[in-house]
């Protein structure tokens, strides 16, 4: 699955569920880059949400983000088209 048809799934779903969420566009001069694909807030709590296809890598940045939003107290990780299932079991019981 490509990450556009992922993001789409993922998005689709947060809205369903009537989670805040937003996308996040980098590659202007006024965006900060490395930054999670979806920011959401789930049950109170902020989610950074790396979208990335089965075989995709994050960057040094993204990876540096996301370990600085959980030591700020957010969850940040990367989502897979292959753990979707599991993160839906895990976030929205």
């Amino acid at each position: 699955m490509r990450e556009s048809a992922f993001q789409k799934k993922v998005m689709d779903f947060l809205k369903q569920k009537n989670a805040w969420h937003l996308k996040y566009w980098a590659g202007s001069q006024y965006t900060k880059q490395g930054i999670p694909d979806i920011l959401a807030c789930i049950d109170g709590t902020f989610h950074g949400i790396e979208l990335k296809t089965d075989v995709g890598q994050p960057t040094k940045l993204q990876l540096h983000n996301i370990q600085k939003i959980k030591d700020s107290g957010g969850e940040a990780y990367i989502l897979r088209p292959k753990d979707f299932e599991a993160w839906k079991e895990r976030w929205f019981k």
